[in-house]
Order: structure tokens, then sequence, then C-alpha cells
């Protein structure tokens, strides 16, 4: 598990291997992670947004930004989480993911950033 705090907001990540499939003459290799997002903070937040960078063993970057996580922009009081679950394709054996949420904090109307903590994606076989 991956872990990082930012401004009272902790990102929480595991991950796991789905399996492979081919794609417009292409391998594919899917990932599964879990992401929790708890406030530690003593103000309300809500994650308003999101932006990923995906890179794959070849160091070919993706970037997916957009509204909330999963069609939702939770809403977290102090000592509550939120939990959600996603998933990407990679044309590798490996990769690595992250980003950030733009969160407002309910209370003073302030903007922010949290970061998500780089994380892996492997496949079983490629750990050796």
């Amino acid at each position: 598990m991956t872990q990082q705090i930012t401004k009272g907001i902790k990102i929480s990540v595991e991950t796991h291997f789905e399996g492979m499939f081919f794609k417009n003459y292409k391998m594919h290799y899917a990932f599964g992670y879990v992401i929790t997002i708890e406030n530690q903070s003593n103000d309300p937040v809500q994650l308003k947004s999101r932006f990923w960078e995906i890179k794959d063993v070849l160091n070919d970057t993706e970037t997916v930004a957009g509204k909330g996580v999963i069609g939702r922009q939770p809403k977290l009081q102090p000592g509550e989480s939120h939990t959600y679950q996603s998933g990407c394709l990679l044309t590798g054996p490996f990769g690595s993911m992250r980003g950030y949420y733009n969160m407002v904090n309910l209370n003073t109307k302030a903007k922010f950033k949290v970061h998500i903590p780089v994380f892996n994606l492997s496949t079983p076989y490629a750990l050796n």
C-alpha cells in the first residue's frame, strides 16, 4: 500500500493486476486500484476534480483529467473517508501512476491540491 498526506488529507492506494488481452493487434495489461481519501483535517472538504499521469514501461505518458472520481464529488467531514475503485490499461507489463485531486475547504472556500503518491503497476511475473 502506498500512502501520502497533504494538508490533512490522507491518500492510500492499493493496486492489483487483472489480466491481459489483445486489442487492435496489441497486447494490453489491465490493472485495478483502490483509493481511500481520508479527511484528517479539522475542516470539511470536497473533492472537485482529478488529474492523472499514467506512464508505461516505454515511458509513454497518458494524462487524464476530469470532474470528481467515478462520477462523484464526495464531501468529507473531519474523520470521514471515501473509497473507490478504478483501473487503467497499459501496453506493457508495468508502469506507474501519479496525480492530484483539486479540493476545496468547505469552511473557508479555499482551493487546494492533494497529491496522489506515485504508485507502481506491475504484473506478478514482471517482478523478478
